[in-house]
């Protein structure tokens, strides 16, 4: 069911929300000094960009070797008992305290830095484990025995391909031909051979769950939700997809078709679904999915929803289609796909921008799946002038945003409008200043919409972007706070902008 009372939320990756104790990056144990902030500044949700586990020398979220994981890139690693026991940061290697200070230091996200530093104590952390706990049957050990046959649904081929992974490279399709084709009796063996790599990768994610359990209920007790963002298919070289190789098409790719903001389509290098093979099974994947996502957040942003109703499929030769291929099996599919999905009970929002034909949004409405209304491209584009669009209008199962993860800045997007755009959206034709910052803002806190989601750098009109699509730089996916999350009740900066989302936030009829 749609929420019943208008919320109000801030868009952040937690990579970004680094604290004074964290190690170059934002971690599960900076969650709690988040959610204070959020909770002074009068917001009830966080929404995060996907946290799983991201494949080797990769550093976006959507570039993702597991649906079903957490990366423990996000571990708080002087928080774990094992890793202190065995002697802490004066026990790393000189590459890894070295590859710490570096992470540390940077004035971005290294993401190579701190992998290299988090991975040599994470091994220290489980020698340890093993020595003190793992052998000796202690309490701790029998916990994480229980973890283990808790999400053995999932975790077993997820640790096993990560084990496998570091012995023969994450190209699965590559590795002998009897693990290729999953044959049991490769399975057993390659288990039996690699119980000690995989028991490290079980470790690892318990040790992830219970970090990120513990921010979500210092999250509940300050009154703010956390929304996942679940991305629209995962890479070939991935669990899931060695897993279910049969339900996807490996030698197509996934993307998008052309649209005003590309004229030759996006080619993503992803794999293609077979639907006809998931439909069989009863869309099995997609209800773990929908089961997963419950047991980690309060609700999930489904990533490119329309592709879900009618996936646009790609060959080598370049020719481009739709599947399904006609409109009624398009709309049977993704209502299946969303009913799958929110079995599980999870709150689900539909990022639906870009071409959208009318029967996909229909069937949003029919089945109360919020889509987005981003400010920028909310026009009435059928009126000559092409006016904006009033937030206030903005129909109440919806989301109102001023921009996604994917866009640019809302201060870059104000400074390029044209004079006369200036004025209808911002009653005002200057440069974008703190004013125009809080008018653009105020309009958006106070849509019609349940809830919005506000990307950080836009309520303190910062330029710094997230990514930038179709780009492959060292920017993207690599900006942090400018200071530390934890300072954030002293700092005059964040002190004021939570004052006024607080005051603006408590105006919206609720």
């Amino acid at each position: 069911m749609p929420p019943t009372m208008r919320r109000r939320g801030v868009l952040l990756p937690l990579s970004s929300a680094i604290s004074t104790r964290s190690w170059g990056i934002g971690e599960c144990g900076d969650l709690p000094a988040l959610a204070a902030w959020l909770a002074s500044a009068g917001f009830s949700d966080l929404m995060l960009l996907p946290l799983g586990t991201m494949a080797d020398g990769q550093s976006s979220p959507y570039s993702a070797c597991s649906a079903m994981a957490l990366d423990p890139i996000y571990l708080s690693i002087e928080a774990v008992d094992d890793f202190a026991r065995a002697g802490g940061v004066a026990a790393l290697p000189d590459a890894a305290r070295d590859a710490l200070e570096a992470a540390r230091a940077s004035r971005r996200v290294d993401f190579a830095a701190v992998r290299t530093a988090k991975s040599a104590a994470l091994e220290l952390a489980h020698a340890s484990f093993l020595c003190d706990e793992w052998a000796a049957h202690t309490a701790r050990a029998a916990e994480f025995a229980a973890y283990i046959a808790r999400e053995r649904w999932w975790l077993d081929d997820y640790a096993l391909y990560r084990a496998l992974s570091r012995q023969y490279g994450g190209l699965w399709r590559r590795w002998p031909g009897a693990l290729v084709a999953r044959e049991p009796r490769a399975l057993s063996d390659a288990r039996r051979q690699c119980a000690p790599a995989v028991l490290f990768e079980q470790y690892l994610q318990w040790l992830v769950n219970e970090q990120f359990q513990a921010g979500r209920r210092a999250m509940a007790a300050a009154g703010v939700r956390i929304y996942g963002d679940m991305p629209f298919v995962v890479d070939t070289a991935s669990a899931d997809v060695w897993t279910r190789a049969d339900e996807f098409f490996l030698d197509l790719s996934a993307g998008a078709p052309p649209d005003a903001f590309s004229a030759t389509g996006q080619d993503w290098g992803l794999p293609v679904y077979r639907w006809d093979a998931i439909a069989a099974g009863g869309f099995q994947w997609l209800r773990q999915l929908g089961r997963r996502a419950a047991a980690l957040f309060d609700g999930v942003r489904l990533d490119h929803l329309v592709g879900f109703y009618r996936t646009y499929a790609r060959d080598a030769s370049g020719h481009a289609w739709f599947t399904p291929s006609d409109e009624p099996a398009q709309r049977r599919q993704g209502e299946q796909v969303l009913d799958a999905v929110r079995e599980s009970g999870v709150h689900v929002l539909a990022e639906d921008l870009g071409v959208i034909p009318d029967f996909v949004r229909a069937s949003l409405a029919a089945r109360h799946v919020p889509g987005y209304k981003v400010l920028r491209w909310e026009r009435a584009y059928h009126v000559q002038s092409q006016p904006f669009i009033d937030p206030v209008q903005y129909p109440e199962e919806s989301v109102a945003a001023t921009g996604t993860h994917d866009t640019e800045t809302m201060a870059e997007w104000f400074d390029k409008l044209p004079p006369q755009d200036r004025m209808a959206v911002a009653g005002r034709v200057g440069a974008f200043d703190a004013g125009i910052r809080d008018t653009l803002l105020t309009r958006v806190l106070h849509a019609g919409s349940a809830q919005a989601f506000i990307p950080m750098q836009d309520l303190f009109g910062w330029r710094d972007r997230i990514n930038t699509p179709g780009t492959v730089t060292d920017l993207n996916w690599t900006w942090r706070l400018p200071w530390p999350i934890d300072t954030w009740g002293e700092a005059p900066d964040a002190v004021e902008r939570a004052e006024f989302c607080r005051r603006t936030v408590s105006r919206v009829e609720r």
